[in-house]
Formats: structure tokens, C-alpha cells, sequence
């Protein structure tokens, strides 16, 4: 089985590598990507909107010196950038500022160029259910949700940008104090949060402050697309993806057949002849549609509940006098980020990492360099809480990804004279000793029957599933005699674990900032990062 992109490309695998380089391992590489960018420079009208943009953050000397280095020519950035997730949203938005700001540390000092590191706000976006909520570890189990509770989040079209918090912050804001406020360190964090967090604010705001206020000593810059400022300078890539429509489409589509031939899954899927835009028709904050062909000139747009339609010269002409109606989808926005940036490296995560392996035709068509693309940093958070759990039950961190059966199993076994046995234990037992017995027989009984080897495949496949049905219900069985072990490890999958997925996927940063303090934590997220490096590290604070 072919494994997911990211996963292919992190390994080294010929097939990933030969859609999307892994360049950013090699100093060489990243020499020539600094390079490359470093002969292009920001319009000074354009430098002046980020400063004031970044004039409303915290105060931070390190993030005017960056700012003052990006209006010198050679000057570089390492970008990255993510959704506006309530409460800064999962940890990986941590370890991918974190990561943007340990590269660019690395590139500047690997080139002798200036390197900033940039975060560009995703503020364009509409997904709100993805973003009105975060979750809480709980040393005491299943990690709790805490929402906005926005009534109409599912059918909202308008970019986040525009989402005022309203009075569910409050209340998402007394269920963080409810569940965190016994942390040693809550009231530092927890009052940063209520500064930036209120009813008035949007959502990106918020974000925005806190983040800010976070890596304030790194000088972070910030930089929203969401401004009617910047409106116009994202207008040429707009209409590029509007007039090559046809032609876009076409590369994109065929560079994706290569992907899918190749075994692997496509992050994006394209709409033949559409355009890489989102238009709002109804007003700058209003609803975003995708376009698609209606006819010659003409365009429909997708999910309108009139089934509007547009056509080009009206888009055109919206286009020259109110650009800020159109947003950028995820394939155009990297293309947006490093025409108005000199961008040698992109931080992503492994969403980004494919969607980069799609983006070579439209970079070639628009006549621009691709940036490095380098993993974001990815941590498990094995805090004294995490440390004690794997103590009481003998168990390492990786063992805790198996199945909860399976471990249940075997911590109720473990000092019994026969050691407990994994579903794929007994079935490469019991097939290792059935082709044993098969192999005298020789290769003339399987020419008799071509069809033997598909009769031993499915065999196979109806033993595994009856093997393991049979270790569930053994492990559930070993669980109701050794209830203790059963709810320590509850807990311990709850930490390291949530829900069966990776940590930095579900938990956000509350609780190790209110127990660690949130400098503190960041600052272990910083020294830990090993730049240019995608690799899983444990974090201790």
C-alpha cells in the first residue's frame, strides 16, 4: 500500500520526491532558494501597510528590527501560516510559528542574509466550524471541548475575517477558567487570553494578539490579506487565475493524474476550467462562491442559493475597483504569499506539504520560483502527569499508539508465564506454520490451481478479522478484571493520545501554558526545534 504523500515525502520515497523535492535537506539547496529570493523585494507601499498592521500587536523591538530589514534589498523570509483557531486552535499552530522562527534563524545564519520569519493570517477562509472551538487536555480523561457556539457557523460563507467573537466568548472563556484555573499557572495565561478574546473582537484579532504577544521576543511578523490595503497588490494573481482559467485547470488536472497513477491520494481536487479565486458577490464581507464555466464569458457560482451567475467583464471590473471581493483558494494562496513576499522557505504541516506537491504547474504558469517547503516541527508534550501514567503501567510513549485492547491485553498478562498475544502476533503465527506444512507439496500443486494464491489472500483476511475481534473482546474482558490498569491508561491515551490521533492535532496550548506557564512552554518549544527537521520529538517541560 502506497503511504499518504507527507508521508512518503518525509521518508525519502523516489515516488513523492519526484512531485515535490525535498530540497530544504540539502544546504546547497537552501542556499539557492535564499538566493532566488533574496533578488526580489517588497513595494515599499506595500512594506508601509504591514508595519501598520503590526503597529496594533504587542510592542516587540525584535519585530521592528524585522520589519526595518525587510525594506533593505536582500532581505529574506521563512513564511508560514494557519487558520484562526479559537484560543490559537491546536498545538501545531505553536510548533509552526515556532519552526518558521528556528529556520529563519538557521537560514540567516547559514546565507549571512537577513531572514525574517512571517506569519500569514489565513483570514480568507470560511471553514468556521473548523475554527469556533478548541480542546483541553484533562489529567482526569477525555479532553474537553470548548466552543463559540455560533448558531449558524456550518452555513457561513463570509471570510473569518469578518466573524465577530459576540457573547459565546464569555462563556468559552469561563469553561477554560472552570477547567484550568487549579493550574499553577493559569491566571498569567488565562489573562492574556480575556485581553485579546472579547466580544467585540473577530476572531482574527484575537488570534492575532495572542500569538503576537507570544513571540514577541522573536519579533514574529504578522501579515492579513484581509485588508483593503493589500486588496490591490493580490489583484494581478487574480486575474491571472481568472483569464488562464482554462489553462491552469488543464496543467493542474494532468499533474494530479501523475500524482494518482503514482498510488497517491490528491489533497485538492480540480474543477475543470475553474478559477483558483473565490468571488463574494453580495458585499466585501459578505458570502465567498467558487466559480465555475456557464458558457462562453459566463460563470456560475457554486453553492449560491439563487444560482447566481457572473460574467467575466463584471468580474473584471470588480476586479479593478473593489479587488477585496475576491479571496484566494489553498493553491492560489501560496502563489499570493510569495509574489508579495521574498519567500525562500515555507513552513507547512502535512496538509500544506500536499498541497505543494500539486502546485509545480501553477508556479511554472505564473513564471515564479517555488519556495523551499520544510516540515513544521511536531512534538508529543510528555509532561510529569504523562511521565508518572507510563510508569505506574511500564509503557513507553510509542506503545501507547496501539490499540487500547491490545495494551489492556497485555498489561493484564504481563507477569503471567505466557506473554499475551497481538492479533498480528498469532496470525504470522498460525500462517507461518500453515505454509510450512504447504511448502513440501511443492510448486505443482499451485500450477494445478492458479487461483489458490487469491483463495489464501482472502483466507487470510477472514482469519485476521476473527483474530482480532477475538483479542478485542479478550482485551475488554482482561479490562473489566483490572479496572485501575483500565483507567490509567484511559488517562494516559487521553494525554499523549486524544481520540486515537496525534496530540498536536487535538490538544491546544491552554493547559501546558496554565500548568508550565506560556513562556515557558514556548520557550521549550523553541529550544527543542531542530530546524529543517520534520522528525517527531517527545517535549518534556
Amino acid at each position: 500500500m502506497t503511504p499518504s504523500f507527507p508521508t512518503a515525502w518525509l521518508k525519502g520515497d523516489p515516488r513523492a520526491l519526484a512531485f515535490l523535492p525535498d530540497r530544504f535537506r540539502h544546504r546547497a539547496a537552501r542556499a539557492e532558494a535564499a538566493a532566488a529570493a533574496g533578488a526580489r523585494s517588497i513595494p515599499p507601499a506595500l512594506l508601509d501597510i504591514i508595519a501598520a498592521q503590526n503597529a496594533r500587536l504587542a510592542p516587540s523591538p525584535a519585530r521592528l528590527r524585522h520589519l526595518e530589514e525587510l525594506s533593505r534589498p536582500g532581505t529574506i523570509a521563512v513564511v508560514t501560516g494557519q487558520q484562526m483557531g479559537l484560543f490559537l486552535g491546536p498545538l501545531y499552530t505553536l510548533y509552526k510559528a515556532a519552526a518558521a522562527i528556528a529556520d529563519a534563524k538557521a537560514l540567516r545564519e547559514e546565507t549571512g542574509r537577513p531572514c525574517v520569519p512571517v506569519f500569514w493570517l489565513q483570514t480568507e477562509d470560511h471553514d468556521l466550524p473548523e475554527v469556533d472551538h478548541c480542546f483541553v487536555a484533562s489529567p482526569r480523561g477525555a479532553c474537553c471541548r470548548v466552543s463559540l457556539d455560533i448558531a449558524d457557523a456550518a452555513a457561513s460563507r463570509a471570510p473569518v475575517a469578518h466573524q465577530r467573537l459576540g457573547p459565546g466568548v464569555t462563556q468559552a472563556l469561563e469553561a477554560l477558567r472552570a477547567e484550568l484555573n487549579a493550574e499553577p499557572r493559569a491566571a498569567e495565561h488565562l489573562e492574556l487570553l480575556e485581553r485579546a478574546y472579547r466580544p467585540d473582537a473577530t476572531l482574527s484579532e484575537a488570534f492575532t494578539q495572542v500569538l503576537a504577544s507570544i513571540f514577541a521576543e522573536e519579533g514574529l511578523v504578522f501579515i492579513d490579506p484581509r485588508d483593503a490595503r493589500i486588496a490591490p497588490f493580490a489583484a494581478p494573481i487574480h486575474r491571472l487565475a481568472l483569464q488562464d482559467a482554462e489553462a491552469i485547470s488543464g496543467k493542474l488536472s494532468r499533474h494530479v493524474d501523475a500524482l494518482t497513477q503514482a498510488g497517491f491520494t490528491v489533497q485538492v481536487h480540480i474543477r475543470p476550467g475553474s478559477p483558483l479565486s473565490f468571488y463574494s458577490p453580495d458585499g466585501l464581507d459578505g458570502a465567498r462562491y467558487r466559480l465555475d464555466p456557464a458558457g462562453p464569458g459566463t460563470w456560475s457560482l457554486v453553492g449560491h442559493p439563487a444560482g447566481a451567475q457572473v460574467t467575466t467583464d463584471a468580474l473584471l471590473r470588480a476586479l479593478e475597483h473593489e479587488p477585496l471581493r475576491f479571496t484566494t483558494s489553498a493553491l492560489l494562496r501560496p502563489l499570493l504569499q510569495d509574489t508579495l513576499l521574498p519567500t525562500a522557505a515555507y513552513v507547512g504541516g502535512p496538509g500544506e506539504i500536499s498541497y505543494f506537491a500539486q502546485l509545480p504547474p501553477l508556479y511554472e504558469h505564473a513564471g515564479r520560483p517555488m519556495p523551499l517547503v520544510v516540515p513544521r516541527a511536531r512534538f508529543r508534550v510528555v509532561d510529569d502527569r504523562a511521565r508518572r501514567l507510563l510508569n505506574k503501567l511500564d509503557l513507553t510513549p510509542d506503545e501507547v499508539n496501539e490499540p487500547r485492547e491490545a495494551l489492556l491485553a497485555r498489561l493484564a498478562t504481563r507477569n503471567e508465564a505466557e506473554p499475551f498475544e497481538s492479533a498480528d502476533m498469532l496470525e504470522a503465527r498460525l500462517f507461518r506454520t500453515f505454509l510450512t506444512e504447504l511448502e513440501p507439496l511443492g510448486e505443482a500443486m499451485l500450477k494445478l490451481d492458479p487461483q489458490l494464491l487469491d483463495a489464501l489472500k482472502r483466507t487470510r483476511g477472514t482469519v485476521r478479522t476473527a483474530l482480532s475481534r477475538l483479542v478485542g473482546r479478550y482485551g475488554r474482558a482482561l479490562a473489566l478484571r483490572d479496572t485501575v490498569a483500565a483507567e490509567r491508561l484511559d488517562r494516559l491515551r487521553a494525554l499523549l493520545v486524544p481520540d486515537g490521533a496525534p496530540q498536536e492535532r487535538i490538544h491546544g496550548m491552554s493547559y501546558y501554558a496554565c500548568r508550565f506557564g506560556t513562556r515557558e512552554f514556548t520557550r521549550k518549544v523553541l529550544d527543542a526545534c531542530v530546524p529543517f527537521s520534520g522528525d517527531l520529538q517527545d517535549l518534556t517541560p
